[in-house]
């Protein structure tokens, strides 16, 4: 289950999606997710889910290993899932068992939260799978800049989001490893009621802590050693500049609003 969060992974590529901008795929993925909130039909969700096949297609990233961070939210959705059905209400009763019901209504919003859910994911995944974590930061804290006038800490902001998205990657590779060890020992994750596996759970995470602040003082230490001292000053080697290939998104951005904007008022 670890092995299928894919979450804050970067694979190196030469498609139209990697040349991008890394302010231009940030505002992107800021845009997809706030419409993504408006769309209220299957059809809309149709639209979305054409869109997000065609950007997965641009990236050059295998779909297998696109989708195969959707895993880890089975528990979650199925969740969601009968959440909705039993809670949001409703007229025209499906079943009912005991003191829940399962209505129509809660079946379509169950539906409706699941698909939000994977579109969220995918959508944000595609920004971290085609973006390096240093371009990442110069993205975010150019974005960030004009709120530094006000005494917002732009650069130190940025690097946290970074530092943070790169290594949730490093720590669950770290956690398959502590687990197979412990397993290896005879620990047992897996049998057992909820108690008996919370309690199962220390002897992986008292080192999974131990490491991760051994990792943090690790990456303390060098960034001191290479003098680093923020922002200020700080040049690059390569200058963020808006292309003709990042404009050439606006079209696609206008066809997915109105798409929704259609969806919702006619169907």
């Amino acid at each position: 289950m670890l092995r299928d969060i894919t979450l804050g992974q970067f694979f190196p590529g030469n498609s139209p999606l990697h040349r991008m901008d890394p302010r231009v795929k940030i505002l992107w993925t800021l845009f997809y997710i706030i419409l993504l909130f408006f769309v209220d039909s299957y059809w809309g969700f149709l639209l979305f889910g054409l869109f997000t096949l065609g950007v997965i297609a641009v990236s050059d990233i295998r779909p297998r290993v696109v989708f195969t961070g959707l895993r880890p939210l089975l528990y979650l959705l199925i969740f969601t899932a009968l959440l909705n059905i039993f809670v949001s209400g409703g007229e025209t009763v499906l079943f009912k068992f005991w003191i829940f019901k399962a209505t129509k209504e809660g079946l379509y919003n169950a539906g409706m939260m699941a698909l939000r859910l994977i579109f969220l994911v995918l959508g944000s995944s595609m920004l971290t799978f085609t973006t390096s974590p240093i371009v990442l930061t110069d993205g975010i804290e150019h974005l960030l800049a004009p709120f530094s006038r006000i005494g917002v800490p732009a650069h130190e902001i940025a690097m946290m989001m970074t530092i943070a998205i790169r290594f949730i990657p490093t720590i669950l590779e770290e956690t398959d490893k502590i687990m197979k060890a412990q397993t290896a020992r005879g620990a047992d994750f897996e049998t057992g009621n909820i108690l008996q596996r919370a309690k199962a759970m220390i002897p992986l995470l008292i080192p999974l802590f131990i490491s991760a602040f051994r990792r943090a003082d690790e990456l303390a230490v060098a960034m001191e050693c290479r003098c680093y001292h923020g922002g200020k000053g700080r040049t690059r080697l390569h200058v963020l500049k808006v292309t003709a290939n990042d404009w050439k998104t606006l079209p696609a951005a206008l066809v997915l609003c109105a798409g929704v904007v259609l969806t919702r008022v006619y169907l």
